[in-house]
């Protein structure tokens, strides 16, 4: 590739507009989510979303001696049938 090619590839990804899902920036998330903010994503309950993990349909990380849940972005946006960048 040359050096015009590149630079236009870098244009058109500036210029594009940033993916947005229920109002909420795709590229800003973190890596990891918490309940609330995939049940905000997926517009569900966060209760749903807990059931969701237990079930396997989407995996919970758990963390802390609480046990608190996150959520991996690429699962959560594979679920929505998104490929993560």
């Amino acid at each position: 590739m040359d050096n015009q090619t590149i630079s236009q590839d870098v244009l058109v990804k500036q210029n594009a507009a940033p993916k947005k899902i229920n109002g909420i920036s795709i590229d800003n998330l973190p890596d990891l989510l918490t309940v609330a903010e995939v049940a905000d994503l997926l517009r569900v309950s966060k209760l749903t979303i807990k059931r969701w993990g237990k079930r396997g349909k989407l995996p919970a990380i758990r963390i802390n001696a609480r046990g608190d849940r996150r959520y991996r972005k690429e699962a959560v946006l594979w679920l929505l049938g998104i490929q993560a960048d």
